[in-house]
C-alpha cells in the first residue's frame, strides 16, 4: 500500500489542535504512511494575493511526485460520503501516493487545482484550517478502517 501525504499551508495549530491532529494521524498509521507537510505562508500576503498564492503553490507543488494522486482540498469541489472516500483511497493507495492539499486562508492557486487529480469539498461551508486538517485526518482513518472492516464506521451502510 503507498503512503498518504497531507500537504498544508499555515502556521503550527496550537497544542489543543494539534494534539487532536496527531491523534487520527497516530490511528492512521495502523493503516497507512501518512505524511503530514506544513509549507509556510507566503510573505507580503496583505499586498500582492495572486503572488502569495502562486509562492504557495510552487511550495506545495514542489513536494508532489509525478505518479502521485492528487486531491486539492476546495469548498467549491465534489462532496463525497465516508464510503465514496473509502472506495477511492482503495482503489488508488495500491499503485499510487495519495496527496490531499490544504491552502492557506488565501485558497489554492489555480494551478494546484489544475494539478489536482480531483477537487474535494469537505463541506460547501468555510472552516477554519485547523478544523479542516482535523476533519480530513478523522475521515481519512475512518475511511480506512472502514476498508479494513474495522468498528470505527458506524454508518447506515459499508
Amino acid at each position: 500500500m503507498k503512503p498518504i501525504a497531507v500537504l498544508w499551508v499555515g502556521r503550527r495549530a496550537s497544542d489543543a489542535w494539534q494534539d487532536l491532529i496527531e491523534d487520527y494521524i497516530g490511528r492512521i498509521h495502523r493503516f497507512a504512511a501518512l505524511t503530514d507537510i506544513r509549507v509556510r505562508p507566503a510573505g507580503g500576503r496583505d499586498g500582492d494575493r495572486g503572488r502569495a498564492l502562486g509562492e504557495e503553490a510552487a511550495a506545495l507543488t514542489s513536494h508532489l511526485g509525478e505518479g502521485d494522486f492528487v486531491v486539492a482540498l476546495d469548498e467549491h469541489g465534489r462532496e463525497r460520503t465516508t464510503i465514496e472516500l473509502a472506495r477511492l483511497l482503495s482503489e488508488r493507495m495500491p499503485t499510487r501516493r495519495v496527496v490531499f492539499i490544504l491552502g492557506s486562508d488565501l485558497g489554492l492557486d489555480p494551478q494546484v487545482r489544475t494539478r489536482a487529480d480531483e477537487v474535494l469539498a469537505l463541506s460547501r461551508m468555510t472552516l477554519p484550517h485547523h478544523l479542516a486538517r482535523l476533519l480530513l485526518c478523522e475521515q481519512l482513518y475512518r475511511a480506512l478502517d472502514l476498508t479494513a472492516g474495522g468498528p470505527y464506521h458506524r454508518g447506515s451502510s459499508r
